[in-house]
């Protein structure tokens, strides 16, 4: 015979497990941990125990972003939101913590997902869970500022996420091209403001 209280027990669990998942997808959460162990990195502090719970201990923004848009999408912690703003890249746990660390004083990372008939919305690309439409394939990027410098010109392949990362200096409009079997397609990117995008997913390839 079933027990009066096992719908209301069901349904709480199923609550709690649609509460966790929802937070996986923010990246703003604030921690809750009781005063973690930090370290200051310029005029932030860095939660060390978050970063060893996650294998980023000893890792900086620049090698943090390096690891994790580069891996392969079925190693990507499920775990873990990494969210790339120009000023910090900012982790964020299923179990609502927190950390941010700083991005280089001369340098935002752009990430890019050409595509050719697929694409999604995105402003500040997370590195564990944006996919893009053409995943390790080989483009040419070609990145060119106002003044007519050419900035980078090279052959890159995309990563297993469809996303294919630049370096740009910071302060500065540029027109970012990326061509691909005679397909080509511009974006204009920004490094001037603190909430400019960091995900491109706008340039379609013609």
């Amino acid at each position: 015979m079933n027990h009066p209280t096992m719908p209301r027990r069901r349904n709480l669990i199923v609550t709690a497990t649609a509460t966790l998942a929802a937070a996986l997808v923010l990246t703003g959460c604030a921690t809750t941990s009781p005063e973690p162990e930090s370290i200051s990195i310029g005029s932030q502090a860095v939660d060390t125990e978050f970063l060893t719970d996650h294998n980023l201990d000893g890792l900086d923004a620049t090698q943090v972003i390096g690891r994790l848009d580069t891996m392969p999408v079925a190693d990507r912690p499920a775990d873990l939101i990494a969210s790339v703003q120009p000023d910090a890249l900012v982790l964020t746990d299923d179990q609502d913590r927190e950390t941010r660390l700083p991005m280089p004083d001369d340098e935002v990372y752009i990430s890019v997902a050409p595509y050719r008939e697929q694409t999604h919305d995105c402003h500040f690309h997370s590195l564990t869970t944006c996919l893009g439409e053409l995943a390790n394939t080989e483009v040419q990027v070609t990145l060119t500022s106002k003044g007519g410098d050419v900035l980078v010109d090279e052959v890159q392949q995309t990563y297993d996420n469809g996303f294919v990362g630049v370096w740009v200096p910071r302060g500065i409009e540029a027109t970012l091209t990326i061509e691909h079997e005679g397909q080509t397609g511009t974006a204009i990117i920004s490094t001037m403001n603190e909430d400019d995008p960091t995900c491109i997913t706008t340039l379609q390839l013609t």
